[in-house]
């Protein structure tokens, strides 16, 4: 094994055996911690000249001769000590000679402030609670190590604090959506991971295999369908806040594995659910983040409501110059797309092509916050018709910083027209569209047994917290990323 070691690692191995040689346990027993490093920092005044005990990872290591200082680093941050070979006594010391940056000890010592100013801990007791075999990076930041960072987030947490302060941000920001929604008379619930019918969404979905029923089951794509029958139920505002499964590609916007929180409320629509919407994020960022006005990416981006409001087609004859409310065929949307340099498939309906030019030439221009509303029908198949134009839907999806952070609807609550929807969905499905919806027939069955009118919504918690945080992808805000085997 030692050939397989670089220098480093063969030198911690050799300090590793020479510390049982001694006797001393290197992987030792719990250590009794009465502060840590945030709190004799904070407190020096009240601890000044007492006796702590912290635990924490050697994070810097600067000996002189009979002496050294150190810092340690704990979950509150880092602290300096101070080890004496007076203090701790020879033995000791010599034990302590063989400690490297990476190992967690724990110590006891006297609070005082150096002469330089420091806060420090004059170590009497030092004791070795597991020794690192690899050295820390020692320059962790920049593109090359990015791969690195995701895979080993472990290391990235100990090295970079600002990470760390992201998932604590993170924890925070889901922990006042729960508030949020709970104080306002929403109930929590859970419903089934694994789907007999993938549905909820258009995506392609993870497929595993029930041994005992010999059954193939499918990774949730939503949770809408399970959702809106609590709704038929009589659950008047319900929310499921969780893990979402799509077998779909990796980007700086996409992860397979990825969390949201999805709201439906009975005798409510869709406006009700903008509000909802700028509401409930303004209220995260003020609590988590004690600001409306937040610096993304180098630029300013204010969450105060009231959000702009624009429907799609608006946006549409702004940004790209094509008024498809003038067009009514297929055809003509295809040739007017085209000429905008936008290749659409030869089939494309009129919908789908006005879906496509959004995508592409209104997106890149929603970088405040932005509700774009009234989708077409052919890519809203879960929402009700708006009743003025029949070929639109009650539908909107919020943007902030060009990327899409909620979706809603007015939920579709009239079964025939829902099977229809399906149908035409199961066509696409037949001619080869993998992300498009299954029939569903047990929902089919809860909706013919009446479900009210009902707002719902989706909120992208991940790309949610990239604006709060300041973070360019999503790989940054969750711990551990998907990721090709290396």
């Amino acid at each position: 094994m030692s050939e397989q070691l670089n220098e480093h690692e063969q030198v911690r191995r050799q300090k590793l055996a020479k510390l049982q040689q001694m006797g001393i346990e290197p992987y030792g027993k719990k250590f009794p911690v009465t502060h840590h490093a945030v709190d004799v920092i904070e407190r020096f005044g009240d601890l000044e000249g007492q006796t702590v005990a912290l635990a924490g990872r050697l994070m810097t290591i600067r000996a002189h001769g009979k002496a050294t200082f150190a810092n340690i680093q704990d979950e509150s941050g880092q602290i300096q000590i101070y080890v004496r070979k007076d203090d701790v006594g020879e033995e000791a010391y010599a034990v302590f000679e063989l400690f490297d940056i990476g190992d967690i000890v724990g110590i006891e010592g006297e609070v005082f402030r150096t002469r330089r100013g420091e806060i420090t801990v004059a170590v009497k007791t030092i004791s070795l609670l597991a020794k690192s075999l690899h050295p820390l990076p020692e320059k962790w930041h920049g593109l090359t190590n990015i791969d690195m960072r995701y895979r080993q987030r472990y290391l990235d947490l100990i090295v970079n604090p600002e990470v760390k302060d992201v998932f604590v941000k993170r924890s925070k920001i889901v922990q006042e959506i729960r508030n949020y929604l709970n104080e306002r008379g929403f109930l929590e619930v859970e419903t089934p991971v694994m789907h007999n019918i993938a549905g909820g969404a258009t995506a392609k979905p993870f497929i595993t295999h029930h041994k005992a029923l010999d059954l193939n089951l499918y990774l949730r794509i939503a949770t809408e369908l399970h959702l809106k029958r609590l709704i038929v139920g009589g659950l008047e505002k319900v929310y499921e806040l969780g893990r979402i499964f799509r077998n779909e590609g990796i980007s700086t916007k996409h992860n397979p594995e990825f969390t949201s929180v999805e709201i439906y409320q009975a005798q409510a629509d869709y406006k009700d659910m903008m509000e909802l919407t700028e509401e409930l994020i303004a209220t995260v960022a003020e609590k988590v983040l004690g600001t409306l006005k937040l610096t993304y990416q180098g630029k300013e981006l204010d969450l105060t409501p009231p959000w702009r409001r624009i429907t799609m087609l608006d946006a549409i004859r702004r940004y790209a110059g094509i008024d498809f409310s003038a067009i009514e065929s297929d055809e003509e949307a295809r040739t007017a797309a085209r000429g905008k340099g936008l290749e659409v498939p030869v089939k494309a309906t009129r919908g789908e092509i006005i879906n496509e030019c959004f995508e592409e030439f209104v997106e890149p221009h929603l970088f405040q916050p932005t509700f774009i509303m009234d989708y077409p029908i052919e890519v809203s198949p879960l929402a009700k018709r708006k009743a003025d134009n029949p070929a639109l839907t009650y539908r909107f999806e919020a943007f902030m910083a060009t990327y899409e952070i909620a979706n809603a609807f007015t939920e579709l609550n009239d079964p025939l027209d829902q099977r229809e929807r399906f149908l035409q969905q199961a066509a696409k499905r037949a001619a080869g569209d993998e992300e498009a919806h299954m029939l569903d027939e047990d929902f089919l069955l809860a909706l013919e047994y009446g479900m009210p009118p009902t707002g719902g919504l989706g909120i992208g918690i991940d790309r949610l917290i990239m604006m709060l945080t300041d973070s360019p992808s999503i790989r940054d805000v969750i711990l551990f990323p998907t990721m090709r085997p290396r």
